[in-house]
C-alpha cells in the first residue's frame, strides 16, 4: 500500500474503552470537533457485558440515563464490627458495561466525521508531523492520536513504584427467597478470611433477590479462579443463601499504581484511560477518574490551536498522587494491614468527607483530618521511605 492510499485522520483513539468513549462523547457534546475526522480503533466490537462500574455523585450527570441502580446507603464492615453509612448527599450509583457501550456508541453511529473500526493496532510510530497507526488489516495516519490500550510491561518491569492489582470475580445470583437488601450496597466486608492479604467482599444488591456478589483483593498476584468462587460460596452460606442461581459472571484485574505513564506521552500522543494513570491509584475506581479527566481533556484540546498541541502539556501531577503512593508503598510491603487501615477510616469517619477526599476535591486541612484517621506509624514509615525515594531520583 502506497502513502497515497493511507486515510488521514485529525484524531485516531487505539482502544475503545471507557477514556475514549468518554472522550469523544464529550467532543459531540461540545460541538467543538464535528470539523475533525476522528476514527476508533479496537480489536473488540464491545457488543458484551464484560464489566460493570460504580462511583459516587451529588448531582446527575450526563450518564443518568444509564445508571440501573443507585443506593443512599452503604455497609461496612469487618470481623468485628459493622456500620452502616448515610451517603446522602452523595448516591452510589451502578452502570452496566453494555449500556454504555451501547448509549455512547449510537451517538457515534449518527455523526458522519466519526468512524470505528473492528481492527487490531499492531503498531504506533510517531513521526515529525503525524503518527502512523498500523492495525493488522490496514495503515492510517492522524494529527494526534490518544491511546487507551494498557501496555502492563511499562508498570510491572520497574522497581521503584509498587504495582498492586485489584482483581476480583463476581457472580450475578438470582436467590429462590428474599435476602437482600436493595436499599444497601455493601461497600467492603473484611469480615473474609484475609490470608494475608486485602480481601473483601463486595454486594451490589438489585432487588431483594438479585444482587452482584464480588471477592474483591487488593495484592500483587492474582488466585485461580476456583479461589475466587470458593469463597463467593461461602459467603453466600455465611449468609444463609444456599439455593441461588448464577445469572452471569465478570472477572477482572486493574493496575493500581502510581507509576508516572504520562511520561510515555509525547507531542503527538496522549496515554490515557488506565495506560494514562487515569484510575484512581489507591483505590482502583476508574469510571468518576475518568469522567473528569476526559471533561478536562476536552478542555485541553481547545483551550490550545492545533497547530501548537503539545500533548505532554495535558497531565498535572497534584498533593493526593503522593498520598496514593504512601497507601500503595503500605500495601505493597505489608499486604495484610489493609483492613486495618480502611476500617480505621470508616468506622468514626465521615462518610461524605471520605468520598470528597477520594473523588481529589477535599481541602488540605479535610485532607489532614481524613489521613488521621488511618493507622499513624505505617504511613510515617512510609512518607519517610517515599521521601528518600524522591530524593534519590
Amino acid at each position: 500500500m502506497n502513502s497515497s492510499q493511507i486515510k488521514h485522520f485529525d484524531y485516531i483513539f487505539t482502544g475503545t474503552g471507557l477514556a475514549s468513549l468518554m472522550t469523544v462523547y464529550k467532543m459531540i457534546l461540545s460541538r467543538k470537533f464535528s470539523d475533525k475526522s476522528i476514527l476508533l480503533l479496537d480489536q473488540d466490537s464491545k457488543k458484551i457485558n464484560d464489566r460493570t462500574w460504580c462511583f459516587w455523585e451529588k448531582e446527575d450527570s450526563i450518564w443518568n440515563s444509564v445508571i440501573t441502580k443507585k443506593w443512599n446507603l452503604a455497609l461496612f464492615a469487618n470481623e468485628k464490627f459493622k456500620r452502616d453509612l448515610e451517603l446522602e448527599p452523595y448516591t452510589y450509583n451502578k452502570i452496566n458495561g453494555l449500556d454504555f457501550y451501547s448509549f455512547v456508541f449510537e451517538k457515534i453511529s449518527s455523526q458522519s466525521n466519526i468512524s470505528f473500526l473492528h481492527e487490531k493496532v499492531t503498531d504506533i510510530n510517531e513521526l515529525e508531523t503525524h503518527v502512523f497507526v498500523g492495525t493488522e488489516e490496514n495503515r492510517y495516519t492522524c494529527d494526534y492520536l490518544f491511546n487507551s490500550i494498557y501496555a502492563k510491561a511499562f508498570a510491572e518491569r520497574q522497581a521503584k513504584y509498587p504495582v498492586l492489582q485489584q482483581h476480583f470475580v463476581g457472580w450475578f445470583v438470582r436467590t429462590e427467597n428474599e435476602v437482600f437488601n436493595p436499599e444497601e450496597v455493601t461497600f467492603m466486608d473484611f469480615s473474609v478470611e484475609q490470608k494475608g492479604n486485602t480481601r473483601f467482599m463486595y454486594v451490589l444488591p438489585t432487588s431483594k433477590t438479585e444482587a452482584l456478589v464480588e471477592y474483591t483483593l487488593f495484592s500483587e498476584k492474582l488466585l485461580e479462579t476456583s479461589e475466587y468462587e470458593n469463597e463467593i460460596k461461602r459467603y453466600l452460606e455465611k449468609q444463609g443463601i444456599n439455593q441461588f442461581e448464577i445469572i452471569e459472571k465478570e472477572q477482572g484485574s486493574i493496575p493500581m499504581t502510581c507509576y508516572p505513564f504520562w511520561k510515555k506521552n509525547t507531542k503527538r500522543v496522549l496515554n490515557i484511560g488506565t495506560a494514562g494513570g487515569w484510575t484512581k491509584a489507591s483505590t482502583g475506581y476508574t469510571f468518576k477518574n475518568s469522567d473528569k479527566k476526559s471533561s478536562q481533556l476536552i478542555e485541553f484540546l481547545q483551550s490550545v490551536s492545533s497547530t501548537s498541541l503539545n500533548m505532554k502539556a495535558f497531565h498535572k501531577k497534584n498533593r493526593f498522587w503522593f498520598y496514593d503512593l504512601l497507601l500503595l508503598d503500605i500495601l505493597y510491603r505489608h499486604n495484610e494491614l489493609g483492613s486495618a487501615i480502611f476500617s480505621s477510616l470508616f468506622k468514626k469517619g465521615n462518610p461524605q468527607l471520605i468520598f470528597k477526599f477520594l473523588d481529589e476535591e477535599s481541602t488540605f486541612l479535610e485532607d489532614v483530618k481524613v489521613i488521621l484517621k488511618c493507622p499513624k506509624f505505617p504511613f510515617i514509615k512510609a512518607l519517610f521511605r517515599v521521601i528518600f525515594l524522591s530524593n534519590k531520583s
